[in-house]
């Protein structure tokens, strides 16, 4: 059977008198891609956050390639803070702003983290960083600053700069909706490279064209759970009546133009 790198259970979370996650459980196997989706305000975001921490959950259990945590305040297995720290450094994250340094390089951008937390020797670190600037095609910029690239390079440096981490899991939270369209199918092609390699990976997106073509499976969030688990297939054939709605709103708009390209579905 196929690993488990990373197990939820009963996942809560609330902001004041709003529950935002009820209850979430989730199995993910080594190199699956799961794509996220679901309208804004379903709890997508919060539930990619709570995995490394940036959120923390009032109540639930994470296991994750041999942390354990219980979210219980009053839990003798609630996490640390170099706990946190050591989850962080396995699980790479990146976000709908691009959040690189703006007064660093794009190299020094990408370097930065594997010196300063996993200690490799500068050498080895911008050796390492050069090759994966040479990979998403931005070798010539790194030594760039970042208001000097478009929005599509500056997250190509956002998911080079989470890589040079070497991290377990992949988490990306709605990477590609704050691009111009022209540049949304440039990440997503090196986000679907990354499937192919077997990257494991968390995907919250609207792009469900990339959802169906690149994902091993899709999880369907609505009002905080999960509320459809399945293949991509389901994006065809929905099963619940809400997800039926959801598409009908949405997927006129992606399979115009987005589902081609990305360079075959992980399985």
């Amino acid at each position: 059977m196929p690993e488990h790198i990373l197990a939820l259970r009963d996942i809560h979370k609330s902001f004041g008198e709003t529950q935002v996650l009820k209850g979430i459980s989730l199995n993910v196997t080594a190199g699956e891609v799961v794509s996220i989706i679901g309208a804004s305000g379903s709890g997508k975001s919060t539930f990619l956050r709570s995995i490394n921490g940036l959120e923390m959950p009032q109540s639930g259990f994470l296991d994750f390639e041999g942390l354990s945590f219980d979210y219980h305040p009053e839990s003798r297995f609630f996490p640390t803070a170099t706990q946190l720290q050591a989850l962080r450094k396995k699980v790479g994250m990146v976000f709908q702003s691009y959040n690189l340094w703006p007064h660093m390089t794009v190299l020094q951008n990408v370097i930065h983290a594997p010196i300063k937390l996993l200690k490799i020797p500068r050498a080895q670190a911008i050796e390492e960083a050069e090759a994966l600037l040479s990979r998403i095609g931005l070798y010539e910029k790194r030594q760039s600053y970042p208001a000097r690239l478009s929005g599509g390079q500056q997250q190509r440096v956002a998911i080079a700069r989470a890589l040079a981490m070497k991290p377990s899991l992949m988490l990306f939270d709605e990477v590609t909706s704050a691009l111009d369209p022209e540049l949304v199918h440039e990440v997503l092609v090196l986000m679907a490279s990354l499937a192919r390699e077997g990257m494991t990976m968390l995907v919250v997106t609207h792009e469900i064209a990339f959802a169906r073509d690149v994902s091993s499976r899709v999880l369907f969030f609505d009002k905080g759970v999960i509320a459809e688990d399945g293949p991509p297939e389901i994006l065809r054939n929905p099963q619940s009546d809400r997800l039926r709605q959801f598409l009908h709103r949405i997927l006129h708009d992606e399979v115009a133009g987005a589902g081609a390209g990305y360079g075959g579905t992980q399985q």
